[in-house]
């Protein structure tokens, strides 16, 4: 018999419970107990959902407080030296403390858990997520080609690694006490390895797989002891291009885990296997998931290799959009598979862990119909798992009604007039290669702008967004509601937007920007003023820790009806003779950020959303703003995962910003910001962009991601972050001074901007003013020392 399994639910929670729990915790209003608590009634409601929705296997292990990477460097102790002590050279253990009550083994017994000596505890995980007073906090970034970011890992020379988090090990048992026998879920050690980041000079973090392994074997024996049957081991590191260090890897690690007494199913993502295919079909290994979504062409060759007496799940249930499935479609998938190797080891499954997609439609109640009936969340994609698995088992004909929605759905947004629109099309036809081009070279511009803006050097500027209050965001949801009218709501922002403009003045700031304080977010400020996007009510998906994105979805053609930002803009420049930055989001983050149709080539959608936002920069400059700023954070995050193919996306990723910058003349300065990603391998694509000023994180790497930018000899002008603000320490003027110095070494002193990582909206002003006045004065030291 075919069965049904998930590889991962959303752990935020249906209404953002994590989220709500986890930063009150932070605040300290809610205590450890308590959050222990909100965590186990999360995991017992989704475990049970599934359980009725007919999933049979059901994943543990696939929650987590902050990032599943982090808990797997939880569970090794593989706690980075710096929070090991207590910040003035002290050896702190990792053992239980009073506030937390013991380490990250959240629902197991205080008094049994306190006995297990050297665990992490959850301050300090939570430290190693968000820094402390102490200690900045580890590096993060996108989550292969998602935007899902995780903690990266750090290794060092002498590393020893111990299991320090039994929380694989107490979940399973949690579940199974609830009579619910789940599948548990790990970050495979060759995907963990590979993602993480080498501290010791010569270091391949490959080689420390010996000191790694013991503990993976401590946690399956542990979990066979304990009734577990199956481990799902996460390897989606085996859809990029491998070298020979992790093939080995591979061979060795697998070897010694499939003697610890338990199934090894190995599931990859995200990608094709490729070439990866034989070494994986020589793995000792009991099963293996494809995603069938992303990459429906390799069901042929992995049937071809795939031995028929071991387990075979399908992914074809797409774990990252929102679509409704074709269930005709992914049907013809397994029939197929059925046809080559019977109905008895194979799974039907999502193609990845749902953490990428919202929790459950039904609550959408203020969308129509129509588009609703297009649509699928978590739980209406658990049921179209159940639908699939019971026509692979019973016939097509037993989920009949199941089918004919499927098909209905699919036939009416594929002829609805409102998806289609001829003005877009003819646009995008008549368009051509030199839309994408400025007027002068950046030599040419730079030269106009210098002497149009007179900035001193290293001049001094933010990312774009302020804090957003308790009071800003109450004031947006008032007027949501129409509690508040119009002009109350406009006088509101009119008064942040003062307060911002004084505050930058009063602070010293070179180039200031207007706060943002009328927008919701990056992305859907913009969707909700363009043509083809609808909204959610409750569509939250984690982008990381508690920080929560409500995507946008595109279903139609792309086109801006009306400018969407130059009042806010004009109105800032009006308060101040300083420049102000027009802030835009560029098209591949918007692109990125949303749930894109999936009727059409991607490039297709973006070069849509370019021309809009093409528009708005047009408008902007004829509106007096001199600066603007395209935020392109995403051009990284969307880099396809396998080398061949990233050629093609960086020609149309990078003609799609160009497009939108070509607008201006060349009196007007064109930003760009990028963030938590590496870049040395794009440099040629991050160069061809040509924006007059890019900025882009680099504190918590210490300016090492300026390297790529140094040998490549980058020729335009850089802003590199001189302090993280996704944390809430504030660094001192000495340490920001020693980034500039840093950044000092590898780039002329003519071509630094000093700025902070990211937007401020998630901070509070007592956070951004000492950060921000620090940062203005470390710039002051380094003018007077230049």
């Amino acid at each position: 018999m075919v069965q049904s399994a998930n590889l991962g639910f959303p752990r935020i929670g249906l209404k953002r419970e994590l989220k709500k729990a986890t930063e009150s915790y932070w605040k300290g209003e809610l205590d450890y107990l308590a959050l222990r608590k909100l965590g186990a009634d999360l995991r017992v409601r989704h475990w049970r959902l599934q359980r009725d929705l007919g999933i049979e296997i059901i994943p543990s292990n696939d929650f987590s407080f902050y990032d599943q990477v982090l808990d797997t460097t939880a569970m090794l102790g593989a706690v980075p030296p710096r929070y090991r002590n207590d910040g003035a050279g002290n050896s702190v253990k990792f053992s239980p403390s009073a506030r937390t009550s013991n380490a990250y083994a959240m629902m197991a017994d205080v008094a049994e858990t306190a006995e297990v000596q050297g665990s992490v505890d959850l301050d300090t995980y939570f430290a190693m997520a968000r820094g402390s007073a102490a200690a900045p906090a580890m590096e993060m970034t996108k989550w292969f080609d998602t935007n899902y970011h995780y903690i990266v890992p750090e290794f060092y020379e002498d590393q020893e690694f111990r299991l320090a988090s039994r929380k694989a090990i107490d979940e399973f048992k949690e579940a199974k006490a609830l009579g619910i026998h789940t599948r548990p879920v790990l970050v495979g050690p060759i995907t963990f390895l590979s993602l993480g980041k080498a501290k010791s000079a010569d270091l391949d973090p490959l080689a420390l797989i010996e000191r790694v392994l013991p503990v993976y074997t401590e946690v399956l024996t542990t979990l066979a002891s304990e009734g577990a049957d199956w481990v799902q081991i996460d390897e989606p590191i085996l859809g990029t291009d491998l070298n020979d260090a992790q093939r080995d890897a591979f061979r060795k690690a697998y070897a010694a885990l499939s003697k610890c007494g338990l199934k090894i199913l190995v599931a990859t993502y995200f990608e094709r296997l490729d070439d990866n295919l034989s070494l994986v079909a020589a793995l000792p290994i009991d099963g293996l998931h494809i995603d069938l979504v992303r990459a429906p062409e390799q069901l042929a060759s992995v049937l071809s290799v795939w031995p028929k007496s071991r387990t075979l799940s399908l992914g074809v249930i797409d774990g990252r959009n929102i679509w409704r499935a074709d269930l005709d479609a992914a049907f013809s998938l397994v029939e197929k598979a059925i046809a080559a190797r019977g109905p008895d080891s194979l799974q039907i499954a999502p193609s990845c862990s749902l953490l990428h997609a919202p929790v459950d439609l039904d609550s959408e109640t203020k969308l129509d119909d129509e588009l609703k009936s297009w649509l699928a969340f978590s739980k209406q994609k658990l049921a179209e798992l159940a639908a699939l698995t019971h026509a692979a088992n019973n016939g097509k004909q037993a989920a009949e009604e199941a089918f004919a929605a499927s098909a209905a759905a699919v036939k009416s947004r594929a002829s609805s007039a409102r998806v289609h629109d001829v003005n877009v099309a003819a646009r995008l036809a008549g368009s051509s290669s030199g839309d994408a081009n400025r007027a002068g070279s950046f030599e040419q511009r730079q030269a106009k702008q210098r002497k149009r803006f007179a900035l001193p050097k290293f001049p001094t500027t933010t990312i774009g967004s302020f804090p957003q209050t308790e009071e800003v965001r109450k004031a947006r949801a008032a007027h949501r509601r129409r509690d508040i009218d119009d002009a109350t709501y406009d006088a509101f922002l009119m008064k942040e937007t003062e307060n911002a403009i004084s505050v930058q003045e009063n602070l010293g700031i070179d180039v200031l920007v207007h706060g943002e304080f009328e927008r919701n977010d990056m992305v859907e400020y913009f969707g909700e003023q363009l043509s083809g996007f609808v909204f959610t009510q409750n569509g939250w998906v984690q982008s990381y820790g508690s920080r929560y994105v409500k995507p946008p979805i595109i279903f139609g053609d792309v086109s801006r009806p009306k400018p969407m930002t130059v009042r806010w803009s004009a109105y800032a420049q009006s308060l101040t003779t300083k420049p102000i930055k027009g802030m835009l989001t560029g098209p591949v983050t918007i692109l990125q950020w949303s749930f894109v149709r999936d009727d059409q080539p991607r490039s297709v959608t973006c070069r849509q959303i370019a021309f809009a936002i093409r528009d708005e920069v047009v408008d902007l400059e004829k509106a007096g703003i001199g600066i603007i700023q395209i935020d392109e954070p995403a051009l990284r995050e969307g880099l396809p995962i396998r080398l061949k193919d990233r050629e093609a996306y960086l020609k149309w990723a990078v003609e799609c910003f160009r497009l939108t910058a070509a607008g201006a003349s060349d009196l007007t300065q064109i930003h760009t910001h990028m963030c938590y990603g590496e870049f040395n391998d794009i440099m040629e694509a991050i160069a061809a962009l040509d924006a007059d000023v890019i900025s882009i994180e680099t504190s918590r790497s210490q300016m090492e991601l300026l390297d790529g930018f140094s040998e490549f000899k980058y020729p335009n002008e850089i802003g590199p972050g001189v302090y993280d603000i996704h944390s809430p320490r504030c660094p001192c003027v000495g340490e920001m001074t020693n980034l500039i110095a840093k950044a000092r070494e590898r780039l002329a002193p003519e071509q630094i901007w000093i700025n902070p990582d990211c937007g401020l909206k998630t901070r509070k002003w007592d956070e951004v003013l000492p950060a921000l006045k620090n940062m203005v004065e470390a710039a002051r030291k380094m003018r007077e020392n230049t």
